[in-house]
């Protein structure tokens, strides 16, 4: 492959210019960070000798083999080093190259990553007159993905990992930005820095917020589902309630519940699709179960469900949660609808969702498949002005 000549880029307050071997030291130090470590491929435990192949080895041998572009993010002004960024992968068959970036620990908030992306993809796509910079991170770097959101990419699905992180999940982002849709320096770019998927990128890359309720003179967490709910939540779903109304697996076991935690509940939050939470009493134990679901065809509606445990059953405990539930993702997630389902004759479910503000809309015939039979279900739905 064709040797890609060192270049300085000066743009929007940044220098972008090759390693030097005098980077190894903060390299090194940015580097002890936990979210670099977590997120990308940098060795763990990260040592000196490292930081100091990198800046010298490893990156010369990218640029002399033109198979990348690693470039050290500068302030400037005072030189001072805040990020890495640049091109790798790149494939001059395809006209193509993946972008890859880290910000340190004591550069973040600023918009580093986002300007770095920005001027490396222009210099891509003018100077080695690239047709695409593409963008990937493992499924939960909702960090990652804000930057390249607000750089100008689509994020456009997802891939399974070739090398996926020990501790990680399997899946991948993907996305992809053209030169068209970067557009000058100073323009605003096609798809915007504030785009709805960009606020709910700066939602999801935070830890899942614990929610309040309040029902009598009770009050209700609402958190992220832990191991110790895992045998509370194995009694609910085999109530014989729970079986009837519900789509919960029959017979409920213990794997069910572990893989309900890991592929429903952790995932919906690492893929920004929706929150699943437990309900939780004073004394901090599980009572019910409740879920708010984006819907993949409009981003601007979603859907709940819910169970409450047997022994915490006609209490209040799911309307009030329900209310706090739908209220934070009007004001947080910007939704403008969100919808309830039930079998019809679930009336427990049906008096939780009126108490909630729901509004009855009407039967859907045949609308479900429950237990190997089409049944009929009533649907509700909830607007913003509901909750005031």
């Amino acid at each position: 492959m064709a040797r890609v000549e060192p270049v300085e880029i000066i743009e929007d307050g940044l220098l972008l210019r090759p390693w030097r071997a005098e980077d190894a030291d903060a390299v090194h130090r940015a580097c002890q960070d936990p979210d670099i470590q977590r997120w990308t491929t940098v060795p763990r435990p990260y040592l000196p000798e490292h930081a100091l192949e990198f800046v010298t080895t490893i990156s010369g041998t990218a640029w002399a083999e033109g198979t990348g572009a690693p470039f050290a993010v500068c302030d400037a002004q005072t030189g001072e080093l805040l990020a890495s960024c640049g091109l790798v992968s790149v494939d001059r068959g395809l006209d193509s190259a993946e972008v890859g970036y880290w910000t340190a620990p004591w550069a973040r908030g600023r918009g580093v990553a986002v300007r770095a992306t920005r001027a490396v993809a222009r210099w891509a796509f003018d100077a080695l007159k690239l047709r695409r910079v593409t963008w990937q991170a493992e499924v939960g770097n909702h960090a990652s993905r804000l930057v390249a959101l607000r750089a100008g990419f689509r994020v456009e699905g997802e891939l399974r990992l070739a090398h996926p992180s020990v501790d990680g999940r399997p899946e991948g982002w993907i996305g992809s930005l053209l030169p068209h849709e970067l557009g000058a320096p100073g323009e605003p770019l096609r798809y915007g820095p504030d785009t709805l998927e960009a606020r709910r990128a700066a939602v999801f890359m935070r830890p899942q917020p614990v929610l309040f309720a309040t029902a009598g003179d009770t009050e209700l967490q609402l958190r992220a589902f832990e191991e110790r709910d895992i045998d509370a939540l194995v009694t609910t779903c085999r109530d014989e309630d729970s079986i009837r109304w519900t789509t919960v697996p029959h017979p409920y076991q213990r794997q069910h519940a572990e893989g309900y935690l890991r592929d429903i509940a952790e995932a919906s939050w690492a893929r920004g699709k929706g929150a699943t939470y437990a309900v939780a009493d004073p004394d901090d134990r599980y009572v019910a179960s409740i879920d708010l679901r984006i819907s993949p065809g409009d981003p601007l509606v979603a859907d709940v469900g819910f169970m409450t445990a047997p022994h915490a059953r006609g209490r209040g405990y799911l309307p009030a949660a329900l209310a706090a539930l739908c209220a934070w993702g009007f004001t947080t997630l910007g939704l403008a609808r969100i919808e309830w389902r039930a079998n019809v004759g679930n009336t427990a479910s049906r008096r939780a969702a009126e108490k909630a503000g729901f509004t009855v809309e009407g039967t859907l015939r045949g609308g479900v498949q429950h237990r190997g039979e089409r049944q009929d279900v009533w649907v509700g739905g909830l607007l913003p002005q509901d909750l005031t």
